[in-house]
């Protein structure tokens, strides 16, 4: 076993190989980019090394820095973890002539799965069926021989990125010009292929496993049906669609496919099942690295994967064969990602978000576990990969691993950055997914019922009762001038109401009234309410959970996990960022661009394309500028048509949320002259 080894990764899974290092007694190197220099992952392993600036493409996509980093601290050996260099097959014939072990399959069996165009004719001959499909330099006349709907995918990566579903031939070019712009932006090359799409797919993948001395066995399946975009959101195994002869089928092609590229190490065949004829399975692709979605094989079988990765690359030979591998029970894991969710805000549903960890409460023990790369302080911003942590759940049989990840995921506090764990707790209660009637357009069809309509009206009133009780004279203060406390007392009349105007971000600015009543308690008036609601704080409701916040509101509890500024509320994972509101300043700068809209950045990133100018006509719908953030782009659109009275931004400007690019004036409309 090695004595010494460099992480080459950021976030949550340099944090799972470190754990795992540690385990074994095996010192770990941990770098980091200016960006990440209070990381957790940076404080969790024996020592550090700075690697450059923050953008990846200077730190951690750096081959350069990062054989100088092993260097300079005895690293005899890399673990890449996933993205970044993970599947760069340079990266790993790099470290092998610096005399480093590459924690990962040869340099040649990357290259090889990493084409897929390549990697589809390599598992045919081994006798792995494929989807019918084909590739450039005929894409598109390979697509319109399919026939709609195809889909079109990058031929150098995965995750996602860049995959399009095209079902009108009609716009096939533009898809395929857009495919290719991602493709090149996360991958470094535009090549692509084409394949014939199966509606309502179920996706599952094989994990394998394999030794430098011929041994090569399967783990079971997972299934990833649940996704967005192509995104997995959900992973669990073993998977409800799969008896025991089709099982055993899908991991004999999955070791085949490892043997046909000389494989070593641990990799996923991942593979298109049509979900009414689970025996008719077709090769998607080879992923030659660990998977995001590891845990649940680790806790169905036993095994600890990225532990088997460093014994094969020290030399090791697998200890078990296929007929020792046992599935027990199940488990079910949920990524969160920063992200706003709420697809009733428009363009920034479902888009990519950032900010600081203000409070975390991440669960552990009791059948969960939490893979994690943060810690309050954190920074979240859109330079690196959105996925923060992975909730994983496990029980002896599915409704059991389907609850404890619920409850978990309602335990889940990640407040001053937006996620996803309220939707995915949602998600997880549809009954579709309860049943295990999944496929990967589930999540899209129907994802209005998911996410809320509006803000709880509770939500409010803790904000407006955190910010009352501030302004409350502390206890054991001596005498307080009546007149100078903010509790409505008037001399021989009613109390008076405290307006607290308050607004969370993509929803309308909204005055909660609070005051105090004679009787020491307090009174509420909600918006669109005529009668107040008796309202009171009251304790924290467990021992160690001082940062929740309980109150009853007409009688009934509720608990929020709240920011120590009552800036962010959260619960039962879904977090709202409650702003004060000034209503004379809104209105002024309403008053500026009178009759304009203005276009803002619906999530931290870089504007990658500007396509006008000040002065401009533009038609409503039109395409102005594209902003990107974390390897995924946005098109910003005209609202209407109009003329570019503003326009604030150049292609390379880099922009937070909410920031204005641009103001678009409406063309004249019924004697309306624009400004």
């Amino acid at each position: 076993m090695f004595d010494t080894v460099l992480v080459a990764n950021r976030g949550e899974i340099a944090v799972r190989v470190i754990r795992t290092l540690r385990s074994l007694g095996v010192r770990s190197v941990a770098v980091f980019s200016d960006a990440d220099a209070d990381a957790r992952h940076v404080r969790e392993a024996d020592t550090a090394v700075r690697i450059g600036p923050a953008p990846a493409a200077e730190s951690y996509l750096s081959v350069e820095r990062l054989l100088q980093a092993a260097a300079r601290t005895g690293a005899q050996a890399v673990h890449p973890g996933y993205g970044f260099l993970a599947e760069n097959a340079g990266f790993a014939r790099a470290c092998e002539e610096a005399g480093l072990v590459f924690i990962g399959p040869p340099a040649d069996a990357i290259a090889l799965m990493g084409d897929k165009i390549r990697a589809k004719e390599t598992v045919k001959a081994a006798g792995v069926p494929v989807v019918p499909g084909g590739r450039d330099p005929e894409l598109a006349a390979a697509a319109r021989e399919l026939g709609a709907p195809v889909l079109l995918k990058p031929s150098a990566g995965g995750g996602g990125k860049g995959m399009r579903l095209v079902r009108d031939l009609t716009v096939l070019e533009e898809e395929i010009a857009a495919a290719r712009r991602e493709a090149r932006a996360s991958f470094g090359d535009d090549t692509l292929l084409v394949e014939r799409w199966i509606d309502r797919p179920r996706h599952i993948e094989i994990q394998v496993l394999a030794d430098g001395h011929g041994g090569v066995v399967h783990l079971g399946e997972r299934e990833c049906s649940l996704q967005r975009r192509h995104q997995k959101l959900v992973e669990e195994a073993p998977s409800v669609l799969l008896d025991e002869a089709t099982r055993a089928a899908m991991g004999e092609a999955a070791v085949q496919a490892a043997r046909s590229c000389g494989y070593r190490g641990a990799g996923t065949v991942e593979f298109i099942v049509p979900g009414n004829d689970p025996t008719r399975y077709y090769f998607m692709e080879m992923n030659t690295r660990l998977q995001v979605e590891h845990p649940v094989t680790e806790l169905i079988t036993g095994l600890d994967l990225v532990e088997w990765q460093l014994r094969v690359a020290a030399g090791e030979a697998l200890d078990f064969a296929q007929q020792d591998v046992t599935l027990t029970g199940h488990a079910v894991e949920a990524r969160i990602c920063a992200e706003t969710v709420s697809v009733k805000e428009g363009a920034r549903g479902f888009l990519p978000s950032g900010g600081t960890v203000l409070l975390l409460d991440e669960p552990q023990g009791d059948g969960v576990r939490t893979d994690s790369g943060l810690s309050e302080g954190t920074e979240v911003g859109s330079l690196y990969d959105p996925m923060l942590s992975k909730v994983i759940a496990y029980g002896p049989d599915r409704a059991t691993a389907l609850r404890r990840l619920r409850a978990a995921l309602a335990e889940t506090v990640t407040l001053g950055v937006p996620t996803n764990a309220g939707f995915l707790r949602r998600l997880l209660a549809h009954p579709a997914v309860v049943a295990g009637e999944l496929d990967t357009g589930l999540v899209e069809r129907e994802v209005d019922g998911l996410v809320p309509d509006g803000v709880p009206a509770e939500v409010y009133a803790a904000a407006a009762l955190l910010r009352h009780n501030a302004l409350a004279p502390a206890l054991g203060s001596g005498w307080t001038n009546p007149f100078a406390a903010a509790d409505g007392w008037r001399l021989g009349g009613e109390r008076a109401w405290t307006p607290h105007h308050l607004r969370v971000p993509g929803h309308e600015p909204v005055t909660v009234r609070v005051r105090s009543t004679p009787d020491g308690g307090t009174e509420l008036l909600l918006p669109g309410a005529d009668t107040p609601l008796r309202g009171s704080a009251g304790a924290p409701p467990r021992p160690g959970a001082e940062h929740r916040f309980a109150f009853l509101l007409d009688g009934v509890c509720h608990t929020f996990a709240a920011a120590p500024d009552g800036s962010w509320l959260g619960r039962d994972g879904d977090a709202w960022q409650v702003r004060d509101h000034d209503p004379v300043a809104a209105s002024l700068g309403r008053s500026a661009h009178a009759g304009a809209d203005s276009l803002t950045a619906p999530m931290p990133g870089t504007v990658t394309v500007v396509k006008v100018a000040v002065g401009d006509e533009v038609a409503a719908g039109q395409s102005l500028l594209v902003v990107e953030a974390m390897k995924m782009e946005h098109v910003i659109s005209a609202p209407h048509a109009g003329t570019v009275a503003e326009l604030d931004v150049a292609a390379g400007t880099t922009v937070a949320m909410d920031q204005v690019l641009a103001v678009i004036a409406p063309n004249e409309v019924e004697g309306v002259v624009a400004p």
